[in-house]
C-alpha cells in the first residue's frame, strides 16, 4: 500500500509562457517565484509552488504527489512495479526542477502521468499574493481524466490509501486520503489529462470578488458560481490559457469519522446533482496530457522546446 500525505504541484507545458504565466500571476492571482532553465514558478501557499510551466509543448506533464520519506518511495517504487506498472526514477537535475529532494514518476492505467515525490521544498516567506483579494488560501486538489472511472477508483484503493467519498454516476469518483472531502478526484473523459486544478479560498466573499474579476477581464467561466453537493463547497471553474482549467471553491466538507462515511451516488442528470444552485453541468475543460515514450516526465516538452530553439538559430 502506498500512502499518499499531500499533493504537490501540477508540472504543464506552454508554449506561450508569458502568456500562460501572466494569467496564473494576474487573474488566478499565484506569486510568480521566478524561473529556472525554462521552468516558471507559481506558488498559492506555504511549498515553493503549486504550478509550473514549462516551456515547449502545450499540456499537462504530470502531477505532484507526496509520500513521507525516501524508504515509502522505495517501497512505492517496488509496488508499482511489481503490478507491472513501469517507473522512471527521477534525475537529481530532474528532482531540482521540481524542488524536491527526490521522486519517481509513473503512468496510470489511462495514461496520466503522476509524479510521487519526497522532500517538497517549502517556502516559509511572507506569501504576497499577486491579487491579494484573491483570497487564496490553498492548493486544493487535482483531478485528471480516465476512461473508466469505476476501474480508475479501484486502482488508487486498491494500491493507495485513497478512499472514494462520493461518486457522480458515469461521471466522477471524489477521493480523499486525509479529512478533505475529495484531494484526488477522476473524471470521465476519452483521453488522460488534467481536468483541473483547485485553490481554495478564505471566504465566500472572496469566491464573489473573483468572479466579478474575471468577468471583468473577460475570462471564459466554465461553471458556477454554484454549490457542489457532495462537497458542500461553492465552487467557479475557469478557463486559461493552453486549456487549463482553474477552479476557487469555499467551505469543503471535511469527513471526520472516516470509517462511519458511506459513499453516496448522484445521478448527474437529476437537478441539482453538480450544482445544487441549478446551474450548468458541464463538465469543465480538460488540458490534455502530453504522452512520451521513454518515460521521461518532461521528454516531449523539452524536445518541442530545444527543436524551437534550433529552428529559430538557423
Amino acid at each position: 500500500m502506498i500512502e499518499l500525505i499531500d499533493i504537490g504541484y501540477v508540472r504543464s507545458g506552454a508554449q506561450d509562457i508569458d502568456k500562460c504565466v501572466g494569467f496564473a500571476r494576474d487573474i488566478v492571482g499565484l506569486k510568480y517565484q521566478g524561473s529556472e532553465d525554462g521552468v516558471h514558478y507559481l506558488r498559492a501557499d506555504h511549498r515553493h509552488h503549486c504550478l509550473a510551466f514549462v516551456e515547449g509543448q502545450s499540456g499537462v506533464l504530470s502531477s505532484g504527489l507526496v509520500l513521507r520519506d525516501e524508504k515509502a518511495l522505495v517501497n512505492a517504487a517496488e509496488h508499482l512495479e511489481s503490478i507491472g506498472i513501469s517507473v522512471h526514477r527521477g534525475t537529481a537535475e530532474e528532482a531540482r526542477s521540481r524542488r524536491v529532494t527526490d521522486f519517481i514518476s509513473f503512468d496510470d492505467p489511462w495514461g496520466n502521468k503522476f509524479d510521487l515525490v519526497i522532500g517538497q521544498i517549502q517556502d516559509p516567506s511572507f506569501l504576497e499574493l499577486t491579487r491579494p483579494s484573491s483570497g487564496i488560501t490553498e492548493f486544493g486538489h487535482i483531478c485528471v481524466d480516465a476512461a473508466d472511472i469505476v476501474e480508475a477508483a479501484r486502482f488508487w484503493n486498491e494500491n493507495f490509501n485513497v478512499k472514494v467519498s462520493d461518486w457522480v454516476q458515469g461521471a466522477a469518483a471524489l477521493m480523499r486520503f486525509n479529512p478533505v472531502h475529495h484531494t484526488l478526484a477522476v473524471f470521465q473523459g476519452d483521453e488522460p489529462g488534467l481536468c483541473h486544478m483547485n485553490f481554495q479560498v478564505d471566504t465566500i466573499d472572496a469566491l464573489f470578488r473573483n468572479w466579478n474579476f474575471i468577468k471583468d477581464h473577460n475570462v471564459e467561466i466554465e461553471q458556477g458560481p454554484g454549490r457542489h453537493p457532495q462537497s458542500g463547497a461553492v465552487f467557479l471553474y475557469f478557463k486559461g490559457p493552453e486549456g487549463l482549467t482553474y477552479e476557487y471553491s469555499w467551505n469543503v466538507r471535511l469527513i471526520e469519522d472516516d470509517d462511519a462515511w458511506v459513499p453516496r451516488t448522484f445521478d448527474p442528470k437529476s437537478f441539482g446533482a453538480i450544482d445544487m444552485w441549478g446551474g450548468s453541468s458541464q463538465k469543465p475543460s480538460t488540458q490534455r496530457q502530453i504522452l512520451t515514450t521513454d518515460n521521461d516526465p518532461d521528454a516531449a516538452a523539452v524536445s518541442s522546446l530545444t527543436a524551437a530553439s534550433e529552428s529559430t538559430s538557423a
